[in-house]
This record gives C-alpha cells, sequence and structure tokens, in this order.
C-alpha cells in the first residue's frame, strides 16, 4: 500500500481506503518521497500541478500532524515555491500567521498551530528576502505567541527563527535586538529542549549580529553560565559551542566591527579568559550573590557550570584553529594556569580535583587534535618552561631566610596545581609522540628531564607523584631511558634518605618507573631488580630510626616492592623468599602478641603501622595480580600468619578510632581497603576461620551506623553491576562520548573525584592511561560490596540469612538520603553476590534468603534514584537466575504486574516495568505466549502514557527487551508493535528525546526478530518492510545525535537481512555528511562517539559487498551542501573520495574501537577498488599522506601515516599477485595516463623512502616493508623467496604493528650507552639489519630495467631512485 504514496500528488483515493493508524505513515511516506521528487520534476509540470498541491499540503496542514510530518511537510511546501511558482506564498504566510494567532484550544489546535511555525522557518528559509515584506509581522506574531507558549511551542519557535534568520541574512538585521531579547529567555528555560534551540538560534544569530560578540559579550557569557546550571550534556554542548564561538569572534572577527565604549573593536586573548575564569569562579550569580558567598567562605559554583565552561573553552581555541594556538600557545597556558592556581577554584580536595581534570581535559583536547607533532613538541617545551619557573620560584622561597617573606601554605597550594596540570600533560605529551621527542630530552635550553626530576622534591606530595608519572611517561616513550633514569632516581635516592621529601618524591619516581617496564619491550638488566629490592629492604629497615621520616620510608619501601612485582615471575621468582621474610616481619608473629601491641603506642606509632601493613597487603595483592603462577599452596600457608593477623586487626579499628579519632582515620580507611581487595583475590577457603570477622565488618561498612555520613558515588560503584543495555536509560552521560573524562567528574563524590592524590599506589598500575584512584571512602565501598559477593556464598545458611534480614531492617527504618545511602551500597553488594553466583551456576542457599533479597531488590525499583532502579532490574533477573525455580520466577511476575496495577509514582512504574522486560534475560528467554501477550498488554498501555516521558521510555526499553528475548515466538505480535512503534514515533514530541532512544531500541529489536523473512515479497512482509523503512526515515531526521546513531545501526541491520531494500543512494551522501561534518569541524557539531562508531560501522559493512558503489555515491554528497559552513568539504570529498576523508579522520579520532573499524572501511575499499582500474587513485593518495612528513605543514598525527603504509603494502602485494602484467598498460590507458602512472610510483618512492628514515618505530617498519614489495614489483623480486625470509618482519602477521615493533626493537632501534642521546636510525641502518641483501639484489634488478617491466612502463627514473636509495643508506656504495 505504501507504494502507492510515491507520487506528486497525494493519492486521496488509496489515502481514503486505509484505516486510521495507517493514515499518518501514508502521509509521511509521500511527503517523504515528495521531498526528494519535487527537485527533479520538471518545473512546467511543478507549476501546473502546484495549485492541487498546495490544497493538499494545506490539509495536511490542518490535519495535527506530528512532529516528523510537521518537519516534512515545512520543506515540501518551501521546496514547492521555490521550484515552482512563488508569487503566493506571501498568501500562505499570512495564513500561517493566522493559524498561530488563533485561540484553538483543542487537542487538534496545538499540533496545527506547531505545524505552522514549522512552515514559517522553512518558508524564510528557502525563500530568503522575498518574504521580506511579511518578516516584521511575522515576527512580531512569532515573539507574542511565545510568552503564552509551552514548551513544544517555544521550542518550535526557536528553531523558526533560526530558520529565518538563515534565509534573511543581513536583511534581518534590524530586528536582531528582539529575536535576541527572545532567546536569551529561552537560553534559561526550564526545559533542556528550548535550551538547545535557544543556542542553536543564538549561534545563527551571531553570524550578522555583530554585538553579540562586542558590545554585549559580557552579557551573553554570563546568560550562558547561567544556562549551564542545571543542564544536561545536550545543553552543555550547545551552549558551550555558542559561547565559544563567540569568544573566538571577538579575538579575531570575521568581518568589520563597531568599535565598543572602550574603543576597541575586538577582545584580546586575556578580555575573553577573564570571562570564562569569572564564569569558572563566580558562575552565572551576580555581584552581590558573589560577594555574600566569598564573605561566607563558600563556593557557590556548581560542577556543570565549570564542565561547561571547560567545553566552551576547547571550543574557543577549536575554532581560531591548531595555527592559532601555536602562535598563542604561552600567553594561553600562562592564563589557563593562573585559573589552576586560583584560591577560589581549589577551595576544597573536590574542587582541586575537578579543576585538574577541566585544564587537563582543555590542553588535551586543544594540544592532542589540532597540533602536529613539531608544534606538539614545541607546546611540550612551554610545559617544561612553566614548570621550571613555578618550581624556581618554591626553591627561592623557601630558601629566604627573611621570614616575613617566605613562601605561605597558600603560595606552595597554588604552585602544586600548577606543576600537576603542566606535568600531566607533559606526560601525556611525550607519551603521544613516542621516539619523536628525543630531542627534547637532549636540549639544554628546556632541560626536561632535570627539570621534571626537580619537582621530586616538592613539598606537595601530590606535585612530586604527578613528576614521578611524567618520568614513567618518558620511559614508556622513550624505552631506552628507563635505565638510565632509574639508575638516576636511586642514586638520589640513597643520598638524600634523611629528607621527607626526597625520600617520597625519589620513592614514587623509582617505583614508577619500574612499572613502567611493563610497557618497554627492552626491559631492564637484573641487576636493577636486585638494587631496588635493596633499597625498599634499607627503606622500611630506617624507617623506625627518625619518626621525621617514618611514614615517607615506610610508603617509599613498600611502593618500591609492589613496583618490583609488577615485572613478572621471571624477576619475583629469585626474590620471594626475601618477599615473604619482609611480610612475615611487618605482621606480628601471632594473635597474641597483636593484642599486646594494641596496648602501647601513640597516634603516630598506628599511623606509621598502619602504612606498612597496608602498603605489604599491596604487594600481596600484586603478587596475586602479576606472579599468579608463583603462588603455589606453600606460598599461601607462609602467608595465612599474616593474613590472619590482618584480619584480626580489622575489629581492633574501631577501638583505635575511638582513641585517637581522626588522627589514623584516613590510614584506617586505606588498611581496611587493602584487605578487602587482597581476599578478593584469595580463594575463600584460605581465610575461612576468619569468615565470620571479615563478614562482621562488611556489614558495618555497608549499613553501618557509622558509615551513613560516608559519600556515596552511585555513578562509581553502580554501572559495573548493571546490564550495560539498560544503562542509556540514565543518561547519555554514561555513553561513550569525546567529553566522557570531563563529564564523569559531575559524579564525583563529595570528597572529590578520581586522581593520584588519593594513592601513590596508582603508579604501578598496567594502564598506561593517567592513574585516577578513588578517594578511599568510595573505593573501601565499592571494595567491600566486591568482596561480600565472593565471600557470602560461603556463610552458613542460618548466618546469611540474618544478615539479608539485617540489611532489610537497616534500610526500613532509614528516610530520605540517609536510606538511599544504604540502600545503595546494600544493593550493590547483593547484586555482587548474585551475579559471582549466577556466573559459577552456584546457589543462594535456603529458601529463606529469597524473601529478604526480593525485598530490597522491590525497594530498590521504586527508588527515586534511575542508577539505582536499573542496578535492582539487573539484581532481579540475576536472582530469577541463580534461584532457578519456575514457581518463584513466576511469582516475581505476578508481584511485578501487582505493582504496575497500583502504583501510581513515575518511578515505581519505570522500575517494575523495566523488571518485567529483564525478568528473562537470564533463564533462556521467554517460551509462553500466554506469558508473552500479558507482558505486552502491560507494557503497550504504559508505552502509551504521554503524561509521563519516563515511564514511556522504560516501558519501550523493556519492550525491546521483550522482543529480543522471545525470539520466533514474537513474529505473531510483529505487526502490532510496528504498528505501535511508528504511531509514537510520528506523535512523540522531539522536547523528550529519551523517549525516542527507546522507540530506536524497540525498532532495531524488531527487524532483529524478523530477521531473513524481510527478504520476503507477500504483502505482509513488504508491508512490514516498509514500516522499517519508515521509522528509520522518521529517526534519521531526528535533531538528536543518539537517535540518528539507532536510526543508521537499524539500516546497518536491514541492510544485512534484506540488502535490495536499501537505497544506497541516499544512505551513503547522509553517512558521509555526518562523517565529513565531524572531522573537517574537530567533533564541534556533536561530540556522541557513539553517532561516529555507528556511521563507520555501517559504512565497514557496506564497503564489504558495494565498495565501487559506495565510492561513487559519497562523492554526490557535494551537489548539495548541508550547512553553509562546510565550505571545505566540497573541496575534500572532490579531491580525495570518501577514501581521503577516512585517512583525515583516522588523525582526529582517539577511540580505538573507532580508528580500527575506519582501517578495516579502507581495507575493504582498497580490496574492492585497487583491481578494477583505481589503482592510480590509491597511490596517489598514499603519496599525499606520506608527503605530508615532508611539506611546511606540521607533521600529521601517526595513525594516518601508518595507515597509508600499510595500504601501500598491501596494493604492491595486491599488485603482484593479481594485476596481468602484459595487460597492465591495457588497463591504465582506460583510467590514467601512463605518464602520471609512473610519475605516481617514482613520487611514492620517494616517501617511502622518507618514510621510512623517521624515528617512529612503526613507520621505519612498514617504510621497509613497502619498499621491499615495490622492488619486488617493479625489479622482479620473488615474493615467495620473501615471505620465506622470517628475517625480514617478525611473524607473518604484520597487521599487529605493535607486535611486531616490539619483535624488532633491540634490531631495528639503536638503544644508546649510558650517557648517550638518542639516535635515530637511517633507513640504511635499517636495510642492513632487516633486509640485507635481499633488497640490495632487489634494486640492482630494478636499476637494470628488467625488460618484462620496461615492455609495460616507460622507463623508472632510475636516477631519483638510485640517489634516494644512496641518501638513505649514507655513502655506501651497493
Amino acid at each position: 500500500m505504501m507504494e502507492r504514496a510515491h507520487s506528486l500528488l497525494l493519492n486521496e483515493e488509496a489515502f481514503s481506503q486505509l484505516a486510521e493508524h495507517q493514515r499518518a505513515e501514508f502521509i509521511f511516506e509521500w511527503l517523504n518521497h515528495l521531498k526528494k521528487l519535487l527537485p527533479a520534476t520538471d518545473r512546467t509540470d511543478l507549476k501546473h500541478n502546484q495549485r492541487r498541491l498546495l490544497d493538499q499540503l494545506s490539509g495536511v496542514l490542518i490535519g495535527s500532524p506530528g512532529p516528523p510530518t510537521r518537519w516534512l511537510l515545512a520543506h515540501c511546501l518551501a521546496l514547492l515555491y521555490r521550484l515552482g511558482d512563488p508569487i503566493s506564498a506571501c498568501l500562505f504566510v499570512d495564513r500561517c500567521n493566522d493559524i498561530i494567532r488563533s485561540r484553538d484550544d483543542s487537542p487538534s489546535g496545538l499540533p496545527t498551530r506547531l505545524a505552522a511555525i514549522a512552515c514559517l522557518g522553512a518558508l524564510f528559509e528557502q525563500l530568503g528576502r522575498m518574504l521580506i515584506g511579511t518578516f516584521k509581522e511575522t515576527l512580531t506574531n512569532l515573539l507574542k505567541a511565545m510568552k503564552n507558549a509551552e514548551s513544544q511551542g517555544r521550542y518550535e519557535i526557536m528553531l523558526s527563527l533560526e530558520k529565518i534568520l538563515q534565509g534573511l541574512g543581513v536583511s534581518a538585521v534590524p530586528c536582531h535586538r528582539d529575536v535576541y531579547k527572545a532567546a536569551r529567555t529561552c537560553l534559561t528555560d526550564r526545559s533542556m529542549a528550548v535550551r538547545c534551540a535557544a543556542a542553536k538560534c543564538l549561534m545563527e544569530l551571531q553570524r550578522e549580529a555583530v554585538f553579540l560578540w562586542t558590545s554585549e559579550l559580557e552579557n551573553v557569557a554570563t546568560l550562558c553560565f547561567r544556562a549551564f546550571e542545571g543542564s544536561n550534556y545536550s545543553v552543555r554542548v550547545s551552549v558551550s559551542k555558542l559561547l565559544g564561538t563567540l569568544l573566538a569572534a571577538a579575538v579575531e572577527p570575521q568581518q568589520p566591527t563597531v568599535p565598543r565604549q572602550s574603543g576597541r573593536g575586538r577582545s584580546s586573548l586575556e578580555e575573553v579568559m577573564d570571562l570564562l575564569s569569572g564564569g569558572f569562579l563566580r558562575g552565572g550569580a551576580g555581584f552581590l550573590r558573589a560577594s555574600g558567598d566569598m564573605l561566607k567562605g563558600t563556593s557557590s559554583v556548581s560542577k556543570d557550570i565549570r564542565i561547561g565552561v571547560t567545553q566552551a573553552c576547547v571550543v574557543f581555541v577549536s575554532t581560531l584553529g591548531g595555527s592559532w594556538l601555536e602562535a598563542n600557545f604561552p600567553a594561553f597556558l600562562s592564563l589557563l594556569m593562573e585559573l589552576a592556581s586560583h584560591g577560589k577554584a581549589t577551595q576544597t580536595a573536590g574542587d582541586a580535583v575537578v579543576t585538574h581534570c577541566c585544564i587537563s581535559f582543555i590542553l588535551r583536547s586543544t594540544l592532542g587534535s589540532l597540533l602536529g607533532e613539531k608544534a606538539q613538541t614545541n607546546a611540550a617545551i612551554q610545559l617544561c618552561l612553566a614548570v621550571a619557573a613555578q618550581k624556581q620560584a618554591i626553591d627561592a622561597a623557601l630558601n629566604d631566610g627573611n621570614v616575613e617573606t617566605r613562601v605561605s601554605t597558600a603560595d606552595i597550594s597554588a604552585s602544586q596545581h600548577v606543576l600537576v596540570c603542566c606535568l600531566l600533560e607533559l606526560g601525556g605529551l611525550v607519551q603521544g609522540l613516542g621516539s619523536t621527542a628525543a630531542p627534547l630530552l637532549t636540549d639544554s635550553s628546556t632541560a626536561l628531564l632535570d627539570t621534571v626530576i626537580s619537582v621530586l622534591l616538592h613539598p606537595a606530595p601530590s606535585a612530586s607523584l604527578a613528576a614521578a608519572w611524567c618520568l614513567r611517561c618518558v620511559a614508556t616513550a622513550m624505552p631506552s631511558q628507563c635505565s638510565l633514569l632509574l639508575d638516576r632516581c636511586t642514586e638520589r635516592l640513597a643520598a638524600l634518605k634523611s629528607s621527607p621529601e626526597a625520600v617520597a618524591g625519589y620513592g614514587a619516581a623509582v617505583a614508577a618507573l619500574v612499572a613502567a617496564v611493563q610497557h618497554c619491550p627492552l626491559g631492564i638488566p637484573h641487576t636493577k631488580g636486585m638494587m631496588v629490592l635493596s633499597l625498599a629492604e634499607d627503606l622500611l629497615r630506617s624507617a623506625s630510626q627518625s619518626s621525621r621520616i617514618s611514614l615517607q620510608r615506610t610508603q617509599a619501601g613498600w611502593l618500591l616492592v609492589s613496583s618490583l612485582i609488577t615485572l613478572g615471575p621471571a624477576v619475583v621468582e629469585h626474590h620471594l623468599p626475601r618477599l615473604l621474610l619482609l611480610w612475615r616481619c611487618v605482621f606480628p608473629a601471632s594473635l597474641r602478641e597483636q593484642e599486646m601491641e594494641l596496648r602501647r603506642g601513640d597516634y603516630f606509632t598506628w599511623q606509621v603501622t598502619l602504612e606498612g601493613r597496608a602498603g605489604a597487603l599491596f604487594a600481596m595483592k600484586n603478587l596475586l595480580l602479576h606472579c599468579r603462577e608463583l603462588v603455589s599452596d606453600d606460598i599461601v600457608s607462609r602467608l595465612l600468619t599474616p593474613l590472619s593477623c590482618a584480619v584480626a586487626l580489622l575489629t581492633k579499628l574501631p577501638a583505635l578510632l575511638r582513641s585517637y579519632g581522626s588522627s589514623v582515620r584516613s590510614w584506617s580507611l586505606i588498611y581496611r581497603l587493602r584487605v578487602y581487595e587482597l581476599l578478593a583475590l584469595l580463594p575463600p577457603h584460605t581465610y575461612q576461620e576468619s569468615f565470620g570477622l571479615v563478614m562482621n565488618q562488611l556489614v558495618s561498612d555497608l549499613s553501618g551506623q557509622n558509615n551513613l555520613n560516608q559519600p556515596c558515588s552511585e555513578l562509581t560503584l553502580l554501572p559495573p553491576l548493571c546490564h550495560r543495555d539498560d544503562l542509556p536509560l540514565v543518561g547519555p552521560a554514561l555513553q561513550n562520548t569525546d567529553h566522557r573524562y570531563i563529564e564523569e567528574q559531575l559524579h564525583g563524590s563529595s570528597v572529590g573525584g578520581g586522581s593520584l592524590d588519593n594513592d601513590a599506589f596508582g603508579l604501578c598500575e598496567k594502564s598506561d592511561a593517567t592513574p585516577a584512584p578513588l578517594p578511599p571512602p568510595v573505593a573501601l565501598t565499592a571494595a567491600a560490596a566486591r568482596l561480600f559477593g565472593a565471600l557470602y556464598p560461603h556463610v552458613i545458611s542460618a548466618q546469611r540469612v540474618k544478615i539479608l534480614e539485617q540489611f532489610v531492617e537497616t534500610v526500613n527504618q532509614l528516610k530520605g538520603q540517609r536510606q538511599q545511602t544504604v540502600q545503595t551500597h546494600v544493593c550493590a553488594a547483593l547484586c555482587s553476590l548474585l551475579k559471582h553466583q549466577g556466573c559459577i551456576r552456584g546457589s543462594l542457599g535456603p529458601e529463606e534468603v529469597r524473601s529478604p533479597a526480593l525485598s530490597l531488590l522491590s525497594g530498590a525499583l521504586e527508588s527515586a534514584s534511575p542508577l539505582l532502579r536499573c542496578l535492582a532490574a539487573e539484581g532481579l533477573a540475576r536472582l530469577v537466575q541463580v534461584v532457578g525455580d519456575p514457581g518463584f520466577t513466576v511469582s516475581v511476575s505476578l508481584l511485578c504486574f501487582d505493582r504496575l496495577k497500583t502504583s501510581r509514582d513515575a518511578a515505581s512504574r519505570s522500575g517494575y516495568s523495566l523488571a518485567l522486560g529483564a525478568l528473562h534475560r537470564y533463564t533462556g528467554g521467554i517460551s509462553s505466549a500466554q506469558h508473552l501477550s500479558t507482558c505486552l498488554g502491560v507494557l503497550f498501555t504504559l508505552s502509551q502514557d504521554s503524561t509521563s516521558p519516563e515511564v514511556q521510555t522504560w516501558s519501550l526499553h523493556s519492550m525491546s527487551l521483550v522482543v529480543d528475548l522471545s525470539g520466533g515466538l514474537y513474529r505473531a505480535h510483529a505487526e502490532a508493535s510496528f504498528t505501535l512503534v511508528l504511531r509514537l514515533l510520528l506523535s512523540a514530541p522531539p522536547t523528550h528525546p529519551e523517549v525516542h532512544h527507546s522507540l530506536g531500541r524497540c525498532l532495531h529489536a524488531l527487524i532483529t526478530c524478523l530477521g531473513p523473512d524481510l527478504q520476503g515479497e507477500g504483502a505482509a512482509v513488504s508491508s512490514l518492510r516498509s514500516s522499517c523503512l519508515i521509522g528509520c526515515g522518521v529517526m534519521q531526521d531526528s535533531p538528536d545525535s543518539l537517535v540518528q546513531a539507532r536510526a543508521i545501526s537499524c539500516m546497518q541491520q536491514l541492510h544485512m537481512f534484506s540488502p535490495p531494500h536499501v537505497n544506497l543512494a541516499s544512505l551513503v551522501p547522509a553517512l558521509c555528511e555526518i562523517l565529513l561534518d565531524y572531522s573537517l569541524l574537530a567533533h564541534l557539531c556533536s561530540s556522541y562517539l557513539c553517532l561516529r562508531r555507528a556511521v563507520v560501522a555501517c559504512l565497514r559493512q557496506l564497503v564489504q559487498r558495494e565498495a565501487l558503489e559506495v565510492s561513487e555515491h559519497a562523492v554526490t554528497l557535494v551537489k548539495e551542501l548541508p550547512r553553509r559552513d562546510n565550505t571545505q568539504l566540497d573541496v575534500t570529498i572532490k579531491e580525495v573520495g570518501l577514501e581521503g576523508a577516512l585517512f583525515t579522520l583516522l588523525d582526529r579520532e582517539s577511540d580505538p574501537g573507532l580508528r580500527r573499524d575506519i582501517q578495516e572501511t579502507l581495507v575493504h575499499m582498497m580490496s574492492s577498488s585497487a583491481t578494477s582500474g583505481k589503482l592510480g587513485h590509491w597511490l596517489k593518495l598514499c603519496k599525499d599522506v606520506l608527503s605530508a612528513t615532508t611539506g611546511s605543514s606540521p607533521l600529521p598525527l601517526e595513525p594516518s601515516i601508518v595507515a597509508s603504509l600499510r595500504h601501500t603494502c598491501a596494493i604492491i602485494m595486491q599488485s603482484n599477485q593479481h594485476l596481468d602484467m602484459p595487460h597492465l598498460q591495457e588497463d591504465f590507458n582506460g583510467t590514467i595516463p601512463m605518464t602520471v602512472t609512473y610519475q605516481r610510483v617514482d613520487a611514492l618512492v620517494r616517501q617511502i623512502v622518507l618514510c621510512g628514515s623517521v624515528v617512529l618505530q612503526q613507520l621505519a617498519l612498514l617504510g621497509v616493508e613497502a619498499l621491499a614489495n615495490l622492488v619486488d614489483l617493479c625489479g622482479g623480486g620473488s615474493s615467495g623467496h620473501r615471505e620465506g625470509d622470517t628475517g625480514r618482519m617478525p611473524g607473518t602477521n604484520t597487521g599487529n604493528l605493535t607486535q611486531s615493533t616490539m619483535g624488532l626493537a633491540r634490531k631495528l632501534l639503536c638503544v644508546p650507552a649510558a650517557g648517550d642521546a638518542l639516535v635515530s636510525v637511517t633507513l640504511g641502518d635499517a636495510i642492513d639489519l632487516v633486509l640485507g641483501e635481499d633488497v640490495v639484489n632487489g634494486l640492482l634488478q630494478l636499476l637494470t630495467a628488467q625488460p618484462t617491466w620496461s615492455e609495460v612502463l616507460p622507463p623508472f627514473s632510475c636516477t631519483s631512485i638510485r640517489g634516494h636509495f644512496f641518501c638513505a643508506t649514507g655513502s655506501r656504495r651497493i
């Protein structure tokens, strides 16, 4: 039936025969087809049918269309007037204004008014100045209507105003002030969607309204700060884009400006940064409120404002570009460091952590994305100079004998924040640059190593820890420096053992360097391990000699031991007896001796004791993690005595806290954390005698009255226990986005987020990312929940029931926030238990355990916290799995049905609806048709509750789970489900995008359910397939990025099951538009990583079957640019095609999975097109990428060069294997002239040689590989002979570049002796070491011009090849 909608005029006869629920789909399909048909229709025919078509479109207008339909309607009307006769357009504008003025309060009145507003925006956007006569009246009407409009009306008016401004351009200048006044009101609207729309409207306004970034800049900035307050992620992205763009325009105007009152037409960098700093420090508060907060000593700035300001700063720099940043980086860095050191930005530990993360995010997002390697090296120099300046100022102040001018604690605190930010970014830059950062170490003017090492003596621990991490990054980037730095730091540590700062700083540095060996393929000499262990023993033995440095020596000693264990069993095996002795000495010999030591000592003694024992426990934990094969039964038995004493001390900690109070509280937290982490790794039977003690302590930590005031960070504790498919219900902040690093700070507890300051032992972690250990209270709760899950099944049955009943009683006794805190802790512990038992197919215990467990989870399902409800639904599914009783499953289902009938609050209905869908997740799915029908009846009803978008969202998500779990049983309900999903897609308001997210998930599940049946030709199948396409089309037009991502996934799924029915001519340009938009605008359009992932994943699937067709369709994108900003889009795609755009994207993306998908897409495209006449295009493309390494522009980042060399290798090998050489000339004559091909190959040789001499290991390896393949192809070398030569490349799998690099690290890169600088290896050295005579013989064959090749191509420029080879090999003679 939907095929009858594909006509210029609406098929009214077919429309009248449809049922009511099908008519909306028919209208949408007709409009969607009309949108594509109008530009292709002859203008004469269009004018002939225009009147009839206008009447039909007007009928749709007054027929209460839904949001997607009204946007299509508006677009079609505007197209009709632009392509046909535009004379009557003014009359239609008047009609729309009349509809907006009408006071029709009927249910159909609002959709009609919203459609009229949308039509006005589209008409002005397409016709522009042709409607200038009606502009003022229209604007007045819209602004008046907005005063009494609800959120949907305000949202639609803002979108229309944006389009009106876009269409009129300069002609709308007289009314810019009126639009500005309306938009500034909406920018702080209670509806988040209205705020986003207002930000977009102001973005369009600022193109012509110069006053926004001149005289009104301060006011707009304050308004943006207020918009950040209480915002969601989408608002922060939109408003930060607006603010950053305005600030960039103020610094570098794109058009002449009118001088402001101060006489300046543009702002300086200092003025702009003062505005941002003011928002970061004071927020959007007025002067009086800010002054009052200053007098009270409190901060009124919320985290969301600071995160929004941070994102705006990134947009500001990204808009100005890499060249501006390179030229102004010293000044920009200085202003950032002023902000980092400001007292109001670091009032508390939590504020300091957020500030560090914000500054780090700004630096990483700008330096890492906008600058090439040369510019990054210069930025590293500036960071090093900033560190040196701070350290020199502190040293001079500390050595000042004048008490009045001596440095204060505030000065030290300010300097540490600057040093932390600079050192962490310096480490990140060096780690990213790799071996190309070697000149930084030999530059005497910079003295990078000396500067960083000097910070190890800083009195603030956070600064010395940041310096230690920076040294680890240097060792990871340049493995040859590891031993040298280790010797230097150990010597200084041994010489300065009497200095607390030196012991703490150099101890941390040595530990970080030893831990870096995990990432260094060269390793370190065996004697270094012995040296480190001896140094650690000396520190631990001498810790009691001087109370002034006891804590530092104790921590440093165990830090060294812990780092030593990361070297692995081959090293630790030789030192294990000494380690066992250390562990035995730090703990009492028996429990009786431990009882005696409790009667003596003071608070400082217990601080040192707890510090030492916590360090010993961490070393034991590292032994279990890194050397598990060494932990035999004998070793475990020798650890039992220390372990028993460690557990027994848990029961004595409350007495210590009562005696010494806060003096030992933090050490007590760390000690309990270490005990829990260690016990979780040990088999429970090893500490069976201590089950009671440990379980009592766990119950106390999870629900005890003394811990109710501890901070609760549910965003840290709960997500790992929830099902990943349910997390989108919580919000997009938990999705993978480009801002995830900074957005996570919103969800930190009151004691702050993750930071290296929280735990120095984070230096020993294996990850090469900057460590961010959680605050001890938060980490302790997470460790207690994990240990509870492992220990509970081993407790006696009676105790199990009692524990859960105690949890239920505690939760019921509390109210408010305290109740939610305990509920979060105990539910996390219970879900950890159920997940553990479900994975090992264990049991929960006696039947008496079920009731309290069910009570805890059902209570959490009614919580106001969405994340806790997600956890409870997952816990209920795990509970059903562990119990394994069908009767119990039925009783839980009935409980959910009953609660859904009686509950009236949105939270309870949301929670139980999710539980209904997740209940059978781990029990093999739904197998009862009756139960399926009952579930769908309830969920269908809930999903249509338009009064509660939250209930709609959760019930639709639950329905998608039911579809997935029902399999073929659901096909009987597929048609009804499609009808419901499409009806909601066409009617749900855009102000609630979360509903569309769940609808998209339902559609994806339905497509998967139908599967290959979608290829059928029957009427029923055709109808279902049309429903799939309509649903995908609706979601593709959505303004929300997550909905678009889901639409692309649905199209990909549909293409997999029914390829002929997916129109690549429309899909591919849409995908490329999104992808290229991001690659050229540096993620400024959308920050959703999942959307870019969905695009690349879809392209990867498409090119596997239709690579050539995809490439051709991608070029059609330049025919109609979606936005006038993308002036570079036309040039880029015409010159390099989709392949070149993907190479560009490789350099901009940092997500490993996305980059891998891009590379696989390129491989498929090359494999399909290199043998079909496009070999010359690929050779030129690879040559262009490689040639960027020698131009005046900054060196591009490594990924695209590596990918280019890999593709060069593949092209040459493929040419050798698949191209018929006698027919090569004939093939090329039809596509590329012979001289062009010859020149490209000749130029490609030069670039391969140059890349082969680059210091980067992967480029050197791949450069030699590509050159060798080219020699074989051109000179007649045997590829079979080279493949048999295993000395040329390490292993047969050259796709794993990292392993290949490690395999030849010692052979390919010269390792300097002690005291020598790193020397880069030329191609000649690489050839001698790796290829030897094979390459020489191959080049000789090339230079003698083999007849087989000369018959095909004109002679190569042997002089150029010979010259490049001699330049690469030095003065050697062949």
